[in-house]
């Protein structure tokens, strides 16, 4: 389809690009920028007037729950989620069952996501069945099509099998992509370590257990060389830990959930188990400071740690039901907030789920440069919505968000010059 979308506010941090004009779109690629295009043809025409148009969204950790989980959620469902939200690009983690340790597991999310107008690009395996005993294949799972690799939210006790799984990968330029905490540290907490988990009586998880194990996978890398991702940062501490390491020219980059950029512990209330989060709602001041480093840069990213669950899953006391939210449905929602707080700029806050992701997975997403695949969202900025359960799309209804109110709404989606998503 040869399209223009005319008028349009186009952000593209990673060309530079904040201006009113016209994007061109044919044979799936990207065909002008900007200036208009007199010559240009179009089968159909967008007037995207006041209206936000963006590099199709790229989120660094979602989990679509297939394979192995299909009763709770489905590639093709949560598909239909994400682009509806912008977000055309997703990396999943490998904890799927079974695991992203064989290439056929790869081979099977490549297929599913050729289906359902995602892109999707698995993590590989960091040790096998993520046991945290002997290291997957790595280079294996690389060329089947991996884009790093990662012990999902598995920490490896044993600092010497991780060394030597950091010094593998370094080895074949493997990117590392961690989930930081401290096994022991956290010895089967729920709640960040403070005066609301000792109100509530639930078993704790100190910040020092993300603080620690970040110092750790800093010590190693400068140790072992290679390219290290630290995904879900929570604490104030881990993020001055980073902030050390960058000055100093170690090649780190890190990510934070978006609901770690509004909650804190004090919101779980009474118990409240949408907000029954891994990692989990740290203090105030941690917020604060997560806000002030995606601010700095200092955090590269921000994901929507998406995690669809079946009503059951939270149905239990708080200790007993599992973790996570789904959020991919609000992730540019909630990050306009900021915006509407002064927290962030409007590129800055775009930069963190386009540019910056895709060049942390080394994708060719995340941009509109001419000649790159036409991956964007359309954004109205002045259409405002309250959450809730029935007008989600994903099949995880979990979301610790329900009856907020939001500002910003995606009226357009596309795929490879491909419209998937079409606000009605």
């Amino acid at each position: 389809m040869r399209l223009r979308i005319r008028n349009g506010h186009i952000v593209d941090p990673a060309n530079g690009i904040d201006a009113v004009g016209d994007v061109c779109i044919a044979a799936g690629k990207i065909v002008s920028v900007l200036a208009p295009n007199p010559e240009f043809t179009s089968e159909r025409v967008i007037d995207a007037a006041r209206n936000l148009v963006i590099p199709g969204m790229v989120d660094l950790c979602a989990r679509f729950r297939e394979p192995g989980a299909e009763h709770k959620a489905t590639i093709a469902s949560e598909s239909k989620a994400a682009t509806s939200a912008g977000v055309t690009s997703v990396c999943c983690p490998p904890d799927t069952r079974p695991v992203i340790d064989t290439p056929a597991v790869v081979e099977l999310i490549h297929q599913r996501a050729q289906l359902n107008n995602t892109r999707i690009f698995p993590l590989g395996a960091l040790t096998h069945g993520l046991a945290s005993e002997r290291l997957a294949e790595m280079q294996t799972l690389m060329k089947a099509g991996c884009v790093g690799v990662s012990n999902g939210i598995q920490s490896i006790p044993n600092t010497e099998v991780l060394r030597r799984a950091m010094e593998y990968a370094a080895g074949f330029a493997i990117p590392v992509y961690l989930y930081p905490e401290d096994y022991y540290l956290r010895n089967e907490g729920v709640i960040h370590e403070g005066a609301t988990s000792t109100r509530l009586g639930l078993p704790p998880i100190p910040a020092t257990a993300e603080s620690v194990a970040v110092s750790q996978a800093l010590l190693l890398l400068e140790q072992t060389g290679g390219r290290l991702h630290l995904g879900r940062l929570s604490s104030a501490r881990s993020v001055e830990l980073i902030a050390a390491a960058k000055k100093r020219g170690l090649p780190v980059t890190a990510d934070t959930g978006i609901c770690h950029l509004h909650l804190c512990d004090t919101d779980i209330g009474n118990y409240d188990t949408s907000r029954h989060l891994i990692p989990p709602l740290r203090g105030h001041q941690d917020r604060q400071a997560l806000r002030a480093a995606l601010a700095e840069g200092v955090i590269d990213a921000v994901c929507s740690d998406h995690q669809p669950h079946d009503d059951d899953a939270k149905a239990a006391p708080f200790s007993e039901t599992e973790s996570g939210a789904s959020t991919i449905e609000v992730l540019f929602p909630l990050l306009y907030r900021l915006v509407l707080e002064k927290s962030l700029t409007l590129t800055q806050a775009v930069t963190a789920v386009t540019a910056r992701p895709a060049g942390i997975l080394g994708i060719d997403q995340g941009t509109l440069s001419v000649g790159a695949e036409a991956d964007l969202a359309i954004i109205d900025l002045g259409r405002s919505c309250t959450v809730s359960r029935e007008q989600m799309l994903s099949t995880g209804k979990n979301t610790p968000f329900t009856g907020w109110q939001l500002t910003s709404q995606v009226t357009h989606t596309l795929v490879h010059g491909r419209m998937v998503y079409e606000a009605t």
